[in-house]
């Protein structure tokens, strides 16, 4: 994002089968997160929410229900940011 963006670093977009997962997600990245010693997020959004949005300063994670990643299709607003392929990171649970 820093090509395109003076928010964040990077943009991480994900979608969540229901809201179940959508907290699941959330509270896990965040369990990981102060385990490293990273940053206390700023959240956006509830619990109900249908997007969520994490804000690490430099990194900013969203957590979308589909119909909402379709509706907001932020790929295609932020389309000018390299993509970074983070499949080697991550392992299955």
């Amino acid at each position: 994002m820093t090509k395109v963006s003076l928010l964040a670093d990077y943009f991480v977009i994900m979608s969540a089968g229901s809201q179940r997962q959508i907290d699941a997600i959330v509270d896990a990245i965040d369990e990981k997160v102060k385990a490293a010693g990273g940053p206390i997020p700023r959240i956006e959004g509830t619990k109900d929410s249908k997007w969520l949005l994490m804000d690490y300063t430099d990194i900013v994670v969203h957590v979308f229900l589909p119909e909402e990643r379709a509706f907001y299709n932020l790929e295609k607003l932020w389309s000018d940011a390299p993509l970074v392929d983070v499949s080697a990171w991550v392992q299955e649970a």
